[in-house]
């Protein structure tokens, strides 16, 4: 949790909050979407995380790769911006959130490691192709929001 938000959860407690948010579909050369265990709730969802005050949501979603997978991307467009009653989730401590959510087509950058969980926010990964998705228990918003980063990811792969 940021600073700012930990600021927040002292005057507000677990009381629901809207908060900007970034994910990143990051592909690999075969067309697969990198899919990340959130350790917290243990679902799996495109990497991603929260928006700091001032920052620009394109760097967030460099940010958060960087420290939750330890890997460098380049951005190579914005999806969509997704938010409703599926983004909304209520954490083991209580805590209330419902995201909104600017997700971003990415690749790994040239010379970038091989992703490595930081252990906290991400337990594992996997490169996985559109056909298998259905194989994991992901996060109440993955399952409408993945075939449009793949669909976009086919019109858009450069």
């Amino acid at each position: 949790m940021s600073p700012f938000l930990a600021s927040l959860r002292e005057k507000i407690g677990s009381d629901l909050l809207v908060l900007p948010s970034v994910t990143g579909f990051v592909f690999d050369e075969a067309g697969r979407m990198l899919l990340a265990r959130h350790g917290d709730v243990g679902l799996w969802a495109a990497p991603g995380g929260g928006v700091d005050p001032d920052e620009r949501p394109e760097d967030a979603v460099v940010r958060e790769l960087r420290e939750e997978l330890g890997v460098d991307i380049e951005v190579r467009g914005l999806i969509g911006v997704y938010g409703g009653p599926e983004f909304r989730t209520r954490y083991p401590n209580g805590h209330q959130v419902a995201y909104v959510i600017a997700g971003y087509g990415c690749v790994l950058a040239p010379g970038s490691p091989v992703p490595e969980p930081d252990g906290v926010e991400i337990n594992d990964f996997r490169w996985v192709p559109e056909k298998e998705l259905s194989a994991y228990e992901m996060s109440a918003w993955m399952p409408g929001v993945a075939p449009q980063a793949f669909a976009w990811w086919r019109e858009h792969a450069r």
